[in-house]
């Protein structure tokens, strides 16, 4: 067995490196071993086109904890984002649009286009939002109470629960209607144009295999409005050179503080003795012994793909079993000959550096997901584009651009045909590639034309190439029973595994998906606290 280093790290994604920088910082020898042959998980820049370079699965920035931008002083080696200059444009059935952001005046002027009502609660909507939002930012990057362990359990508790406890009686109502209802309920209580509506709607079913009308869609859409770009609060943006960019200065800034970095080195198992994880065997046979694991997996692919059954305690299996996975996502690359001109507003503008959705309305959302369950996936489904290349030249060939299709919703399992026969992925990926190229095209004519190379993941594709199990970007379902301490399992919500010397710290914890750093920042923090009295203390 190779010699023994304080920490081992399963996957070198933003999240691992962010662990691995604190715990290397306080002085523990740290190793991260990646299956892939480059850092970053599903936060990677790529060329797949000559000349033609962009994230290949997360796309865009704003969950970024400032934190851990400031504590691994990221702008220090050329961390930089570019905010968009509205968040998002949504072309219309009717053939006008609306656009979103650019400031209140601005997207009340817009507002007023469908509704003139809209435009004048929207500063209202925004406080009630923003209020719960503050409550979601102080709260990620605090370890949730640990149910079980007596007096602390209560104490942590109540001291996270204290934020709650002064927010006013009808901000107390925005957090119940936020955490628990209906992404629809929530905004026809506010809006009553299908346009405005759809403009925030559709942060409720981003990477979320539900229907802007299953109770607790409210929260997945609060969860994408907590970030912030730049120091401007709720704020989107580019990363200059992808999302592979962050992460490669992550590594970088890791490698500085002394972590060891493997790549190609995939995981086969978990090793466990007497009750202790002690390290990891590889794929190849090389055993790695750890004081401690830390899997920055999902869940499901660190309990039910790398470890024993018989280590882990049957209640522990039987809930993980039904811990939820499968965002319904599918994500294409496209390389452009020229920008998309939209019929509804074809020549270049501010609405190509924004969040293109195509998903006019909540009906239409709703019918796409209806459409998943049934048949696999909608004719008319949910599409972002966002097109990195119209302020980011380094990633196409001048006059050329790159553009992200994120695309909703896909079922992460197949339906069978209806001669019982099994479908797969991989035999009908294509023509759901088609499907959302014909989707594309209905709004900007001449689209599929420019398209000079593309690159597309399936839920399938997704799961073999990033290790998302269900192709769940979120490393789990964010519903309420899988939130805080309840994430990934209510006892095992403060990112220590079933096994003594096995800890979390990916995604599939608290505060949950996107690039945030948050769950890699915490899980740290437990580490270190655990280390005991006279270890060197952390800040």
């Amino acid at each position: 067995m190779t010699k023994a280093c304080d920490a081992l790290i399963i996957g070198a994604g933003h999240n691992g490196l962010v662990c691995a920088f604190y715990l290397a910082r306080a002085g523990l020898k740290v190793r991260i071993v990646e299956a892939r042959d480059v850092v970053g998980g599903a936060a990677v820049t790529e060329e797949f086109a000559p000349g033609f370079r962009n994230s290949v699965a997360s796309y865009t920035v704003s969950l970024l904890q400032p934190k851990v931008i400031a504590d691994m002083r990221l702008a220090d080696h050329g961390y930089r984002v570019i905010e968009r200059p509205i968040s998002n444009f949504l072309p219309q059935e009717d053939g006008g649009y609306l656009k979103l952001g650019g400031g209140l005046e601005r997207t009340q002027a817009e507002f007023a286009k469908f509704s003139a009502r809209d435009a004048e609660v929207l500063p209202a909507y925004y406080d009630a939002l923003e209020n719960v939002a503050e409550l979601l930012r102080d709260l990620a990057l605090r370890v949730p109470p640990n149910v079980g362990e007596g007096l602390r359990t209560l104490l942590d508790g109540a001291r996270q629960g204290r934020r709650f406890a002064g927010l006013s009686l009808e901000q107390q109502r925005d957090v119940l209607d936020l955490f628990t209802k209906s992404a629809r309920t929530m905004l026809d209580s506010w809006f009553e144009s299908e346009a405005v509506k759809a403009a925030f709607g559709f942060d409720a079913v981003v990477g979320n295999y539900a229907s802007p009308d299953t109770p607790g869609s409210a929260y997945v859409l609060l969860h994408h409005v907590f970030g912030e770009v730049n120091s401007r609060k709720g704020a989107w943006g580019h990363s200059v050179g992808g999302m592979g960019r962050i992460t490669e200065i992550m590594a970088k800034v890791c490698r500085d503080h002394g972590v060891e970095i493997s790549l190609e080195s995939p995981v086969a198992k978990v090793l466990v003795d007497g009750g202790k994880a002690v390290g990891v065997r590889l794929v190849g046979g090389e055993e790695i012994a750890a004081a401690r694991v830390i899997a920055n997996v999902g869940p499901k692919l660190l309990y039910e793909r790398l470890m024993d059954a018989a280590d882990l305690p049957a209640d522990f299996q039987r809930r993980i079993s039904g811990f939820k996975v499968g965002s319904g996502t599918f994500r294409m690359n496209v390389a452009l000959s020229e920008l998309p001109r939209f019929t509804c507003l074809p020549e270049p503008g501010e609405h190509h550096q924004s969040g293109i959705i195509l998903a006019p309305t909540l009906d239409y959302m709703d019918r796409a997901f209806l459409d998943a369950k049934q048949y696999g996936w909608s004719k008319a489904p949910i599409v972002e584009m966002l097109i990195p290349s119209t302020v980011d030249d380094s990633l196409a060939p001048e006059g050329c651009h790159v553009a992200s299709l994120f695309c909703q919703q896909f079922a992460p399992e197949l339906p069978a045909k209806e001669d019982g026969t099994l479908r797969d992925w991989d035999d009908e990926e294509e023509a759901a590639a088609d499907c959302i190229l014909d989707t594309v095209e209905k709004h900007a004519p001449g689209f599929r034309a420019s398209i000079v190379g593309q690159t597309r993941l399936s839920p399938k594709g997704l799961e073999r190439k990033f290790g998302l199990v269900g192709g769940d970007i979120m490393h789990g379902n964010m519903s309420l029973d899988q939130l805080w301490a309840a994430r990934p399992v209510l006892g095992n919500g403060g990112y220590r595994g079933p096994v003594k010397g096995l800890y979390m710290c990916g995604a599939g914890t608290h505060p949950g998906g996107g690039v945030t750093g948050a769950p890699g920042h915490n899980a740290a923090a437990v580490i270190l606290r655990d280390r005991g009295l006279f270890a060197p203390r952390w800040r």
